[in-house]
């Protein structure tokens, strides 16, 4: 009986109420991340960030294209140079981006 008349009691405050002070929901999403539309060494190593685009030059010159950047292995990485812990994080992200779960951004855009 007490449910019944505290039901009662909502439904007429939410009639009388006035259609500004109603529930007003507001969407719960995010507009998506920008991505680079050209992905190359740059875009991907400042994407990566960590003072890993120290090395963009060196890697452009000695590797050529992204897609053998992706499957360059760590002793090849080694002998160009690149500190241990530069070559862990193009080698993890690298890996992301294999798979598709990770994309370097674009610079967002200034009005």
């Amino acid at each position: 009986m007490a449910l019944m008349q505290m039901l009662q009691s909502v439904r007429s405050l939410l009639r009388t109420a006035q259609p500004s002070s109603t529930l007003n929901l507001s969407r719960f999403y995010s507009k998506p991340a920008p991505y680079a539309v050209k992905v190359g060494i740059p875009e991907f190593l400042s994407g990566i960030g960590g003072g890993v685009e120290t090395h963009i030059a060196k890697l452009e010159t000695e590797v050529g294209d992204l897609s053998k950047l992706l499957v360059t292995r760590t002793l090849r990485l080694k002998k160009y140079g690149v500190p241990c812990k530069h070559r862990k994080l193009i080698l993890k992200y690298s890996h992301k981006y294999r798979l598709g779960l990770w994309r370097p951004r674009a610079d967002a855009i200034k009005a």
